[in-house]
């Protein structure tokens, strides 16, 4: 099989095609064809050598595919070859073929195209599990999101318009305000020419807000804890801060960490306000809890709530390119590769 490699730490040039070997499904797996995998911005910290998790180089990345089930491994059960899937894996998914345990499978629904299948499970698994279980999203509620163009943002835009009467305050460049407009933002403002937390505050009549979603990390978390009202609540879930270009810099990487705001439970306390973490790639222990939110997604994608914005299809000799348009923010929606 071809797999996209990650060859060493750097730039998206580290980045080869090879020929890897057929991989064989274990005890409770069922090996997957690919069709299409989803590209997501902790496989573009990956490759640069920012994304603790991620395995050492030379290595295969990728976190979600869409495909069809080509081998059953023993005592597998409920699923059958020939069927349409998606699946989360623990890497490799930037392949033709990777193998999957049954408990992380979804049968897909047919008229779901592969590409629309592949950028569901990260983006959107992690936008309902902030709002609806880290969360309890309830109408009139305000929402603060970062990259509001990116996968997660514009699932969580689509989500949030589920609730009545929720309003969102989502960042992006100015390019991108018209797309966030479409897809329901409230407010769209551009961190590039405004200064977000005084512009949120305007625009909130200087109440602040109940919820905000950052994967920036850094001195943002200390301006969002800051732009939360009573009772608000901050969710974490990425570090994107930490990537500036192409290159690792440790003036950067020292920069960020001492802006990260220290935390005390008599601060939170007092103050009513609520931090919360979350790592996707870190419930692989609970596929009960990512199964049940990842049905619940597939009945609003059939109920026409949530739709994927793909951005760009690329194919594995372009996933440089993919690569490059993630790391230099210039996505809108998600993008994907296929074999």
């Amino acid at each position: 099989m071809r797999a996209v490699w990650i060859t060493k730490a750097g730039g998206p040039e580290v980045l080869a095609v090879r020929e890897s070997p057929d991989p064989k499904p274990g005890a409770g797996e069922v090996r997957i064809a690919v069709r299409a995998a989803g590209l997501n911005f902790a496989e573009v910290m990956a490759r640069q050598g920012l994304y603790p998790d991620a395995p050492k180089p030379p290595c295969v990345v990728g976190y979600e595919v869409a495909g069809v089930i080509d081998t059953l491994g023993a005592e597998v059960t409920g699923l059958e070859v020939g069927q349409r899937v998606l699946a989360l894996v623990r890497f490799g998914g930037h392949a033709e073929s990777v193998c999957a345990p049954v408990e992380r499978v979804l049968p897909m629904p047919d008229d779901l195209s592969f590409v629309d299948g592949a950028a569901l499970p990260v983006n959107y698994l992690t936008a309902y599990h902030m709002l609806f279980r880290v969360s309890q999203l309830r109408p009139g509620m305000r929402v603060l999101v970062h990259m509001a163009a990116g996968g997660v943002g514009i699932a969580v835009l689509q989500l949030c318009r589920t609730v009545p009467g929720v309003v969102t305050f989502g960042t992006a460049s100015a390019a991108k305000h018209d797309v966030l407009r479409e897809e329901g933002c409230t407010h769209p403002i551009d961190y590039r020419t405004e200064d977000y937390p005084a512009r949120v505050r305007e625009l909130a009549g200087g109440e602040g807000v109940d919820l905000v979603l950052d994967p920036l990390g850094g001195r943002d978390w200390k301006r969002g804890l800051g732009l939360l009202r009573p009772v608000g609540q901050l969710i974490a879930y990425g570090f994107a801060n930490l990537n500036a270009g192409e290159r690792r810099s440790v003036r950067r990487l020292v920069g960020q960490f001492s802006g990260v705001p220290v935390l005390s439970p008599f601060t939170m306390m007092n103050r009513n306000r609520t931090v919360s973490g979350v790592n996707l790639g870190h419930l692989w222990g609970r596929p009960d809890l990512l199964n049940e939110e990842l049905t619940a997604l597939l009945e609003l994608w059939s109920a026409g709530a949530v739709k994927p914005r793909i951005d760009g299809v690329y194919p594995f000799a372009e996933a440089a390119a993919a690569h490059r348009r993630i790391g230099e923010r210039g996505n809108i929606g998600k993008v994907v590769l296929v074999p």
